[in-house]
């Protein structure tokens, strides 16, 4: 199974990470859950965490830091929807 999905978190400025290019570390997953998972658990270390499908994934799914709460949330209530997959 390829990975489908990717969290990227913000890399803290102390630490063993001196003189990084990016302040961003990104992770790909498999599937949704895993990167639930791992987006949970930086995102309950305070860090600043985005995520969402690596493209040519479809459907696209980008879920910016202000979304990752919600997101996180929905796990319980079941896979996110697409919209405009519904019929009718």
């Amino acid at each position: 199974m390829t990975d489908t999905w990717y969290v990227t978190f913000e890399v803290p400025r102390r630490g063993t990470l001196v003189r990084r290019r990016s302040p961003r570390s990104p992770r790909t997953f498999a599937t949704e859950a895993e990167a639930r998972e791992f987006a949970r658990s930086k995102f309950d270390e305070g860090l600043v965490v985005t995520a969402g499908t690596i493209i040519p994934h479809l459907p696209r799914q980008a879920i910016p830091s202000r979304g990752i709460a919600a997101w996180l949330e929905s796990a319980e209530e079941g896979p996110l929807e697409n919209p405009e997959a519904r019929d009718g």
